[in-house]
């Protein structure tokens, strides 16, 4: 979870997340060089007296600055090509989770487990209880780690945004479509997300609360609901 002054990704909880992280601080070292060797340009530029009254074009820098930016952006296009096809990849999951947005809540069902259904509603803070200020939600998802996990979220009246930061998952749910997607947890824990959608006025946080337990756990708890 997001703590004060963190300006950085959240420690992932996910192999996806990890990449995406990867691939995060791979684009920003060469934006940093970038911005170092245009800032020091510029400052020549400013502080230097050369001139050349005569000089009217110049081909050969002309071709340097066209071809350099090129290279940069294939070494940012390929890795960001292969991370956009790692988080399309479904890779046999073992659960299926049907989220369901509505105003201003959420609805799960687990489809493989006799139709299991609940309502995720947002709980107010207690110090009692030492839970999260517009976090914590009253149902929280219970699914096993180190599985592949399939989602399919929709929306009964708008657009809502399904969003788990330490897994890296960001998916919208929209009205009359079925989109899908997939995680793995590789740790337990307990992880936080938001609708990250402004869906309408009066739009309250619509957290999303994931408790990641280990299979025996989640199959003992699962028939006891049942």
């Amino acid at each position: 979870m997001a703590t004060w002054s963190n300006l950085n990704y959240q420690n992932s909880a996910s192999p996806l997340m990890e990449q995406i992280i990867f691939f995060h601080d791979h684009t920003l070292i060469i934006l940093i060089m970038i911005t170092i060797l245009v800032a020091y340009l510029m400052m020549n530029l400013f502080f230097n007296n050369y001139i050349n009254r005569f000089l009217l074009e110049s081909q050969m820098i002309e071709l340097i600055w066209t071809i350099l930016p090129a290279i940069t952006l294939i070494f940012i296009a390929l890795p960001s090509l292969r991370l956009l096809y790692l988080l399309d990849e479904l890779n046999n999951p073992l659960i299926t989770l049907k989220s369901i947005g509505h105003q201003w809540y959420w609805s799960y069902e687990y489809s493989d487990f006799n139709n299991i259904e609940f309502d995720s509603y947002m709980i107010q803070s207690n110090e009692n209880l030492n839970n999260f200020r517009l976090l914590d939600v009253d149902n929280r998802i219970i699914l096993p780690m180190n599985n592949q996990i399939r989602i399919l979220v929709t929306a009964t009246d708008v657009i809502h945004s399904w969003t788990i930061p330490s897994l890296g998952v960001k998916i919208d749910a929209n009205p009359g479509r079925l989109n899908q997607t997939s995680f793995f947890i590789n740790r337990p824990g307990i992880y936080y997300g938001q609708c990250s959608e402004i869906c309408g006025a009066n739009h309250s946080f619509m957290p999303i609360v994931i408790e990641s337990i280990p299979m025996k756990t989640l199959l003992i708890e699962l028939m006891i609901i049942h």
